[in-house]
């Protein structure tokens, strides 16, 4: 799971960076916050920052094994639990404008929750089948020992230099070891899962545009208003996608992951990564259409 978990990083920094160009005057990142207490915009930096710091001190002590495993866990609960705060800020933003009908709607919290869900199950479960594959062709080059001792076997010969640094290659050494097949078993069965939540959550949003539709057609001017834009090729192709989703995962993923084996994980590596690209593009769209409706009522 280590090398999923420090590629969270990076994403998560970059998207904070990439906010502030909100500010006209990043001078004023500290006045964003002031209004936690009233303003949901407020809320989702704080959210985020405190997502980012719990993450990233979760990552620094998995790296150095720092703390029992439950003070880990405990970490990253509350991690996750700031994530999914994030998330609630985050939609409550767009449904908190009662001037925008599109927006005002059961479907902007649903909708954003769904993509958290399936995107990030969908990412994880790529990650690992990358990382197994990967590291299986390393299979030759190392022998795939208990995990307790992996490291000492990969111990660079004549390597030198401080403990920190020596401490960090032999570390990447380790998360880079062959995948031995208790881990390939744990990995599929985490896909599995994987692709009974997200096939759920592909059905699920099947499901909601419908009934979202019907919402905004018993609406006034500006519903049906965002319903015309709504309705067109965009949103045929985000749903013809996740449908594509929903039986890709349901009938090839699921079932192909209960029996696949290490030596011939190719094929299920291409299954997920390409149910992601699909959930990726459909969400794409998905946020595309979000925008694009966005019809006030008045002026």
């Amino acid at each position: 799971m280590q090398p999923v978990l420090y590629a969270i990083g990076p994403a998560m920094v970059f998207g904070l960076a990439v906010s502030m160009l909100h500010m006209n005057d990043i001078t004023n990142t500290f006045n964003v916050i002031r209004h936690w207490d009233s303003s949901w915009l407020s809320r989702e930096i704080l959210f985020g920052v405190s997502f980012a710091a719990f993450g990233f001190l979760f990552a620094l002590m998995e790296w150095f094994n720092w703390g029992s495993p439950i003070m880990r866990n405990t970490v990253a609960a509350v991690a996750a639990a700031l994530g999914v705060g994030l998330v609630l800020a985050e939609s409550m933003i767009y449904y908190s404008l009662v001037t925008v009908p599109a927006w005002h709607s059961w479907m902007v919290p649903f909708s954003f929750f769904a993509t958290t869900i399936m995107l990030g199950a969908l990412a994880v479960g790529a990650a690992l089948m990358v990382t197994a594959w990967v590291r299986s062709r390393r299979a030759d080059a190392a022998r795939p020992d208990s995990p307790a001792t992996i490291a000492e076997d990969l111990k660079p010969e004549g390597s030198t230099g401080g403990g920190l640094a020596l401490q960090i290659r032999r570390r990447v050494q380790q998360i880079n070891a062959p995948t031995n097949l208790e881990e390939w078993t744990l990995s599929v069965g985490v896909v599995r899962w994987i692709a009974f939540v997200s096939a759920a959550v592909a059905v699920a949003l099947l499901v909601a545009y419908p009934v979202f539709i019907g919402q905004l057609a018993q609406g006034g001017p500006a519903a049906q208003a965002s319903l015309g834009i709504l309705m067109g090729g965009t949103l045929v192709v985000r749903l013809a996608l996740l449908a594509l989703v929903a039986v890709a995962l349901g009938f090839f993923v699921y079932r192909m992951a209960a029996s696949a084996k290490l030596a011939t994980a190719r094929t299920l590596v291409v299954l997920v990564i390409g149910a992601f690209a699909l959930a990726l593009t459909s969400e794409l769209l998905g946020r595309f259409l979000h925008y694009a409706i966005m019809v006030r009522i008045g002026l």
